[in-house]
């Protein structure tokens, strides 16, 4: 199990993609959560395989319809321990 922080900028803050970002995310397996920044950016923490990992990274590129994303930065952090995948408040 790895953990991974995503902070996605774009067009993603009123585009329902962290809803279809939680979709996403339980569909492949990862656990963790998302949330809108004030900044306009989302950023996610998920946690699972390497292969899992690959792909919700993947889908975070690609976004919800009606989405534009501009960028996806991933950064390691330590291994976070979540029983399931979580849209949390913005911050």
């Amino acid at each position: 199990m790895i953990t991974r922080n995503l902070r996605i900028t774009g067009r993603v803050q009123g585009v329902f993609y962290r809803d279809w970002f939680v979709e996403q995310a339980r569909g492949i397996g990862v656990t963790g959560w998302v949330r809108n920044r004030a900044d306009g950016s989302v950023e996610a923490v998920v946690s699972g395989s390497s292969e899992m990992i690959e792909a919700i990274v993947a889908k975070a590129h690609q976004g919800s319809p009606a989405a534009r994303v501009e960028g996806v930065v991933v950064n390691e952090v330590p291994e976070g321990i979540f029983d399931r995948f979580e849209k949390r408040p913005t911050v």
